[in-house]
């Protein structure tokens, strides 16, 4: 890993928004931040994303960032559970499929007679596509002639780094997501690839460190490149929000990284407590070590919850605290339904808050009360380190502190994504942690009495 590099551009697509962003390889600061909705085509042949409209977005921000101040490094993080499907001339042979269509209950059964169990894969059995096997399942089984032309499969990051240098790669963290198709204790691949006839189709495995090349020089010409930019090979971005606390890492730790998805790592944990039924999982990092998980939607479901509280100022939502907590107004799980630690679970509110601000304060506990579910299902110990969006979220912060009390801090990136990214490329940031200091007096018994609804609401679904 080279020490000259000055900035580190990098591609980071998440569900909701893709961004590529200009990092600072000296201090880590984001200099720069491109950004675009990640639009879902809804066909045909079934929903997915709009990769050409997303490579438009990236040539034309990495074409800025070449023209000023320019950048020395790319790296790249995607969302999981998506896959590209190339055929012998290295073009889509099938669109990637969006992760949340849903498949008939044929294919779903199907599915099922052919994946391995939980205890090889620590892969729970998700919704729609959220298994990237089951995807592959789907298309091989309803689009037969399109998939008979797959000559390689890349996960995602890899897609992206196969257009920009023409080497096609995958890569350990976006195999580890979930996808029934690793074997994370054992570092090989599953018997679902050989099940699937996909044995020879997976293209080579890298490390997440590894250079593939340099920017194609087509690329470069067109973007506006007076130098070669070597790419490197790309990581899962919950796996990229992960890497910044395991550099120079010995203790045990634990990591919430926040967006779309909450998703919770154990570091140095064991699997034995995991529950494949409640979303729990074995995730593999950038050095390729299982790692214990736990997830919940929870940025969907705070889009959800609180769309018309937005301009509700941070104090307004500690002034409701009181009332909120003296009414029990809380919200029950899951507004998204089919994910988390309660997937059969409808959501609903009990004693619905009266104006907005209760009603984020309320939604803002909900977010404490899953996080503190999930880390308990994992057996997290050690310093609790939340990043992304609810790491500004105060009621949050003070929420987990007071149900785990254990120690919080947060960190300052709102794309901590591509911050672990960059560090592919060399970056050794400071790390720049703020501890977590307020707490929530008498949110213990609030908590029980959420927990006991939640117990009562879901035994009789």
């Amino acid at each position: 890993m080279s020490q000259s590099f000055e900035r580190i551009a990098v591609i980071d697509i998440g569900k909701t928004n893709a961004k590529v962003v200009l990092v600072d390889a000296t201090t880590g600061q984001e200099m720069a931040v491109h950004k675009t909705a990640n639009a879902v085509l809804s066909g045909p042949p079934y929903p997915h994303f709009n990769t050409e409209q997303l490579w438009a977005f990236i040539l034309q921000s990495l074409s800025k960032f070449a023209r000023e101040p320019g950048f020395d490094a790319l790296s790249i993080t995607t969302h999981g559970a998506s896959a590209a499907l190339l055929d012998a001339t290295g073009a889509l042979a099938l669109p990637v499929l969006d992760y949340e269509h849903l498949y008939a209950d044929e294919i779903n059964s199907a599915y099922d007679a052919l994946r391995p169990n939980f205890s090889e894969t620590y892969s729970p059995r998700l919704t729609g596509g959220l298994n990237l096997g089951a995807q592959l399942h789907y298309q091989r089984t309803c689009f037969p002639e399109d998939f008979a032309r797959v000559s390689t499969i890349v996960t995602y990051p890899q897609y992206w780094a196969l257009r920009i240098t023409g080497v096609a790669a995958n890569e350990k963290t976006s195999l580890g997501c979930h996808t029934d198709l690793w074997l994370p204790f054992e570092g090989r691949f599953s018997p679902l690839v050989d099940a699937l006839g996909l044995t020879g189709k997976m293209a080579p495995i890298h490390s997440a460190f590894d250079v593939l090349g340099e920017i194609r020089t087509d690329i470069g010409r067109e973007i506006g490149l007076s130098k070669p930019v070597p790419v490197y090979c790309g990581i899962h971005d919950s796996n990229a929000s992960l890497l910044p606390h395991l550099v120079d890492r010995t203790e045990p730790c634990t990591v919430v990284s926040t967006g779309t998805w909450v998703i919770c790592f154990a570091p140095g944990g064991q699997p034995s407590r995991l529950d494949p039924a409640r979303d729990t999982l074995v995730n593999v990092d950038a050095f390729g070590t299982p790692v214990p998980s736990a997830r919940y939607m929870g940025g969907r479901e705070w889009e959800v919850t609180t769309a018309e509280v937005s301009s509700v100022a941070p104090e307004a939502a500690w002034a409701a605290l009181d009332a909120v907590l003296a009414g029990k107004s809380m919200l029950l799980p899951g507004t998204v339904k089919g994910t988390g630690p309660f997937p059969l679970a409808q959501g609903k509110w009990i004693a619905e808050p009266a104006d907005a601000a209760e009603r984020r304060t309320a939604a803002s506990l909900y977010q404490a009360l899953m996080t503190a579910t999930c880390l308990e299902m994992i057996g997290s110990k050690g310093e609790i380190m939340v990043e992304g969006p609810f790491a500004t979220n105060q009621i949050f912060l003070a929420g987990i502190r007071s149900l785990t009390n254990r120690t919080i801090l947060t960190s300052t990136s709102q794309t901590g994504t591509a911050l672990g990214a960059a560090i592919l490329a060399g970056l050794r940031p400071e790390h720049s942690l703020y501890r977590v200091e307020r707490t929530i007096p008498g949110l213990s018994h609030y908590a029980k009495a959420w927990r006991d609804q939640v117990a009562l609401t879901y035994s009789n679904d």
